[in-house]
């Protein structure tokens, strides 16, 4: 999609906030930044400011009240589900500030489910090895739906079983997952780690019990890509004046949520 080049109030493209959710890991924290350097190395001009909802600096809420009156903005969630962190931290600061909207999460999208068979492969993960599919995990019935999307791609690729497991707030566990599969036999099971970057929940991976248990999906261009993806449909609605992505949900996990950021208004009421 080719760059948009105006705005509500400005002649410049909406300025994209990259938000994550931040990381003590050193080597996390790293890849994010490359996430952010991959966004500005494909869309050359564009205005790119890092934000965090927790604990890093500096954090989403300060960044948006930082922008210039009349500068429209985009805050680009570098998560890969739906959740808490997007339907409140990140709805509230876009709807804190006019011209501002959120848009999608980086899931689900095909291209995850392609990094995810890639990093089975560097792990040395055949083909028809059972898999789980870790996630992070949310209360929230969409994130589930998002990671069931993915998975659903993933298990297209392979032979093998796949299933996901969640790090927390979701049924089942990574363990639970992994320890399902043992009554198959001694086989190998391996974990594919559906997390964006090494960090307090990849770290619990190794404990799961699996055989092997792959790196996470970055560094990947297709990440940076996904991100400028989003950033283009959130455009497209802000010069429209529309404020929601689109209209009459049919996913499964609609009518167990009150709100929907593909089918109502992200901003809260």
């Amino acid at each position: 999609m080719a760059a948009m080049t105006a705005s509500p109030s400005d002649s410049r493209a909406p300025v994209l906030i990259a938000c994550s959710h931040g990381t003590d890991n050193v080597r996390g924290r790293l890849e994010i930044d490359a996430v952010r350097a991959g966004i500005s190395a494909l869309r050359p001009g564009l205005e790119v400011l890092e934000a965090y909802v927790d604990v890093q600096e500096p954090d989403l809420v300060d960044v948006v009240a930082s922008l210039r009156p009349g500068r429209a903005a985009v805050i680009v969630p570098l998560l890969l589900s739906v959740g808490y962190h997007v339907k409140v931290d990140i709805a509230r600061a876009a709807a804190s500030r006019p011209g501002t909207v959120s848009a999608l999460p980086l899931g689900p999208d095909p291209r995850l489910a392609s990094v995810l068979q890639q990093r089975l492969l560097q792990a040395g993960v055949s083909d028809g090895d059972p898999v789980v599919l870790a996630a992070a995990g949310s209360s929230d019935a969409c994130a589930a739906e998002d990671v069931a999307e993915v998975l659903a791609v993933l298990a297209e690729g392979r032979t093998g079983t796949v299933q996901a497991g969640f790090g927390s707030k979701a049924s089942p566990s990574v363990p639970e997952a992994v320890a399902s599969y043992r009554p198959a036999g001694p086989g190998p099971v391996a974990l594919a780690s559906y997390l964006l970057a090494p960090g307090y929940f990849h770290d619990q991976l190794a404990k799961a019990g699996a055989d092997v248990v792959s790196e996470p999906l970055l560094p990947d261009p297709a990440i940076a890509a996904i991100a400028l993806d989003r950033y283009d449909a959130a455009v497209t609605r802000l010069l429209s004046g529309v404020a929601q992505p689109g209209s009459g949900c049919r996913r499964p996990c609609r009518s167990l949520v009150p709100t929907c950021v593909r089918s109502a208004a992200i901003q809260p009421a």
